[in-house]
């Protein structure tokens, strides 16, 4: 089953796979980022915003908020979450928008999905094109050098009389601009076990690679992957929030 199928098909189940993440935290970081660093304005664009968890705090925050996703379903569960929100099917390789923003967010290491380092460089300047003067541009990402490939993430989660288990985590062969996001659904029913398994391409990149990438169009703060408290990049973790001024 492709990445995009499997999505497609659980979509409905989207907010229960990601039950354990803390959407008004990172949120709310990036806010208090934008406070800090950006051009005082509060018009937003969430890349790859699934069901819209992000921009529904942002609108709450008081942003003119918004969202773009590949995928139709998860974009049709956040219009219902977020009615306010303009929502539009497109590839954040090549995205456009009819006004250019404020701020624009790529939360949960989705700035990853751009298969390969020419398109996160489509992405990065696409990114730029639809910024004002001074707009900004925050995501988190992973150093590839840094990847544990025995390492997942796991939570369990009932729902209609199931019990789901998801986990996840990053696969990189040690070289090379590709890595591999890997991801198991289990649900158990009191008759029958369905599993899920995929593993997603995504582009791998160490911070050195991904900063000379950024530069040429933006002014780069790094920070500890931390959405309690603003800590700079200590130079070593291999996470990081990047918050990327346009210049």
């Amino acid at each position: 089953m492709s990445a995009n199928a499997l999505y497609t098909d659980l979509s409905g189940y989207y907010d229960l796979m990601c039950a354990d993440i803390d959407y008004q935290a990172q949120s709310h970081f990036i806010k208090r980022l934008h406070q800090i660093f950006g051009n005082g304005a509060n018009t937003h664009l969430d890349l790859a915003c699934g069901t819209g968890p992000h921009v529904r705090h942002f609108i709450n925050f008081g942003y003119t908020s918004s969202g773009l996703d590949i995928n139709q379903p998860m974009l049709d569960r956040a219009a219902i979450r977020c009615p306010e929100a303009q929502f539009t099917l497109q590839n954040m390789s090549e995205f456009s928008v009819a006004q250019q923003q404020d701020l624009i967010t790529c939360f949960l290491y989705s700035i990853h999905y751009c298969d390969g380092i020419e398109k996160l460089k489509a992405c990065i300047i696409s990114a730029h094109n639809a910024l004002k003067t001074g707009g900004m541009l925050c995501f988190n990402a992973v150093d590839k050098n840094t990847i544990n490939n025995d390492s997942f993430v796991k939570h369990a989660a009932t729902s209609e009389n199931s019990l789901f288990t998801f986990s996840s985590g990053w696969h990189y062969s040690g070289t090379g601009e590709k890595q591999s996001l890997k991801l198991r659904i289990e649900k158990v029913t009191s008759a029958e076990t369905f599993i899920w398994n995929d593993e997603h391409p995504m582009v791998a990149l160490s911070f050195t690679e991904l900063k000379a990438v950024l530069q040429p169009y933006f002014e780069i703060h790094m920070f500890e992957h931390n959405y309690e408290q603003i800590t700079p990049w200590n130079g070593n973790s291999g996470n990081a929030i990047f918050a990327c001024v346009k210049i």
